[in-house]
């Protein structure tokens, strides 16, 4: 499906929802849902906020930005993830299934796919429990955080033989 087809589709989706729950259709969520499905990968507040002050016609408050990802991810347009100390949030229609990396130095985020951990999960029986979706973090670190962690403990060493020498 291409980038306009999605976008059609979920402003649909989002007018659906506001309509059955009784919320207003403005074109400032309207804005911001259609700047949400124009990025690739996971943003935060920060950068959507600076993606909209872009915007020429629609510009919104921070509060304004919370309140409608709120109703996106009500809407399961939007997924929020929880990285650490910070709050991602990335588009969930018509998206892949992926896994994420999370550096625990740096906190560097890296979405992978592997086949046979996806059919792992989807073909695990659950208990009284119908499988969704689901989301998987693996906690680590990532290649330049552990040379970086080695090449320190290599100069410790190295500065600890001078001392005793």
């Amino acid at each position: 499906m291409d980038s306009q087809n999605v976008k059609d589709t979920v402003r649909q989706i989002f007018t659906e929802y506001l309509n059955a729950n009784g919320h207003r259709k403005t074109p400032e969520r309207y804005a911001i849902l259609d700047t949400i499905y124009s990025i690739d990968g996971h943003f935060d507040i920060d950068t959507l906020y600076s993606l909209m002050a872009d915007h020429e016609k629609f510009r919104v408050s921070r509060a304004t930005l919370y309140n409608t990802i709120i109703l996106l991810i009500n809407a399961r347009l939007v997924i929020k993830h929880q990285f650490g100390n910070s709050s991602q949030y990335e588009k969930s229609y018509n998206r892949d299934t992926h896994h994420h990396q999370i550096c625990t130095q740096c906190g560097r985020v890296t979405e992978f796919q592997n086949e046979e951990l996806q059919h792992a999960i989807e073909n695990t029986k659950f208990p009284r429990f119908t499988l969704s979706h689901y989301s998987l973090y693996i906690y680590g670190l990532c290649s330049k955080c552990e040379r970086q962690n080695k090449r320190k403990l290599k100069e410790k060493q190295n500065n600890l033989n001078k001392k005793e020498k």
